[in-house]
């Protein structure tokens, strides 16, 4: 059985796509058709994806993996923050930092480095420089 009903997918208005003139070719295959200069995208392949998606990471949860939870829209920053919480997971639900999964060796030498700057402004280190 699905995870999600066509008709909720429906009701939350989640066949409506971008506009005609910002599509990403990728997204071809999902499109159902257009209409007044709006893609309309498949349910039907979307509750199929949506479907794979759930038991991927239930798969992935029994295993004891972790999962990362995103959503920086402001309508989802909650709903991810309270999910994430609750399956113990990490979660990023504010501003995405650009190559924070592709780069993140940077990312972590710059969280690192913050740290350090913390700790200098703790101790009074930055005092002392002239």
């Amino acid at each position: 059985m699905a995870v999600i009903s066509m008709k909720q997918l429906l009701e939350a208005g989640v066949h409506f796509g971008h506009q005609t003139r910002r599509w990403n070719p990728k997204m071809a295959r999902y499109i159902f058709t257009e209409r007044n200069g709006i893609y309309i995208i498949d349910l039907q392949k979307t509750v199929r994806k949506v479907d794979e998606a759930y038991n991927f990471l239930r798969s992935v949860a029994q295993e004891g993996k972790s999962v990362l939870f995103i959503g920086t829209k402001k309508q989802a920053q909650e709903a991810i923050r309270e999910e994430a919480l609750r399956a113990n997971m990490f979660y990023v639900n504010e501003r995405w930092l650009g190559g924070m999964m592709t780069n993140f060796q940077t990312i972590q030498r710059r969280i690192h480095r913050l740290k350090t700057l913390e700790e200098m402004e703790e101790n009074g280190t930055f005092e002392l420089l002239t």
